[in-house]
Parts: structure tokens; sequence; C-alpha cells
């Protein structure tokens, strides 16, 4: 049951005395991370990108990294409604936290839920503009309902932040030679 008796008893808290996360998203060192990914290259390019995820993971409350932390763990055993439960108490509690959003927005592509997916994925970029895994996350939404140019749109957005997204880079391409295509 993960910690269900402990997260719900340690949410009452929370709600009682929560200031909000910190919003790493607005942490200064990220500017210095996001140039550093435009020049950096093979193993120093992942290893940025790798310091911007833990930038981003930072939420600055104990109470929203353990909902994050059990929301994945209920996602890997598929209590999805569970892990949404989770995420819906850590974006009310921390509304500035981008990545409880994007967790939460992931967890709704996951599930189909494509209108919250975008919904969700909006708010990220409200505030983190920067966050290309919300912008890969938002091409993957618009490809799988067959809106390949917003999908072409959001996929070339989140490779202008971070030029070292192969999959994506390769699904971009395929998307712009399948509109080449319809062209002719």
């Amino acid at each position: 049951m993960f910690r269900v008796l402990t997260v719900l008893t340690g949410l009452a808290c929370a709600l009682l005395t929560f200031q909000g996360a910190q919003g790493e998203q607005r942490d200064p060192l990220l500017d210095n991370l996001f140039a550093d990914l435009q020049t950096a290259e093979g193993a120093q390019a992942q290893k940025v990108q790798n310091r911007i995820w833990e930038v981003w993971h930072e939420s600055g409350s104990q109470m929203v990294d353990l909902l994050l932390l059990d929301s994945r763990e209920a996602i890997q055993r598929g209590l999805f409604g569970q892990a949404e439960a989770q995420l819906d108490a850590a974006v009310e509690l921390a509304p500035d936290f981008a990545e409880g959003w994007n967790r939460r927005a992931t967890l709704r592509f996951m599930r189909e839920n494509y209108v919250g997916s975008i919904e969700d994925i909006q708010k990220v970029l409200e505030l983190e503009p920067r966050h290309f895994g919300a912008l890969s996350g938002l091409g993957l939404i618009y490809d799988r309902i067959n809106q390949p140019e917003a999908a072409m749109h959001a996929f070339q957005e989140a490779l202008m932040i971070n030029p070292h997204m192969a999959e994506i880079r390769k699904r971009a391409d395929e998307i712009a030679k399948e509109l080449k295509d319809k062209e002719i």
C-alpha cells in the first residue's frame, strides 16, 4: 500500500504548514546548463541533460518528493488511479513546481488522457518554457492524435533547446518527410 497512510497523514500536516516548493526551475544554474547543452557533445551532453533533470526534480518539499516517489511506484505497479491522485496532491501542494505538472502530464499521456496531458504541459511550459521533456511530450501527443504539423512544431521547439534528443530528431525527420510526400 506504499506508504499510503504515511502520505495521507503527511499530506494533512503539509496542507497546514506548506509554504510552497522552491520552484527549482528558477535556479540560476539552469541558465548556464542550457548554454552548455547547446555546445556539449557526446557524453558531456548527456551529463548536462542529467544535471538539468536533477535540478528540475528538486521540489524543495519532502512531502512533494514523497508523493512523486510513491506515484512512480504506483505507476510501476499499474495503479494509475492511485498515482494520479498522488500527483494531483503534489501539484496542489506545489503549484509552482513544474516537474509535478510534468509527471502528471506523462501519466495522463500513458492513460490516453491527451486533453489533460496537454493542459498539464501548458502549465509546465508556463513555469519553465525551456522544458524540453514537456515539449517532446507535447509533440508525442500531437503525433499520436494525427496532428503532424503541431507535432513537428513541438519537436522543433524541443530540439532548439536540447539538440541531443536522437529519437525526437528521428521522429521529427520522419514527420517532415511524410508532410513533404503529402505535398507531392
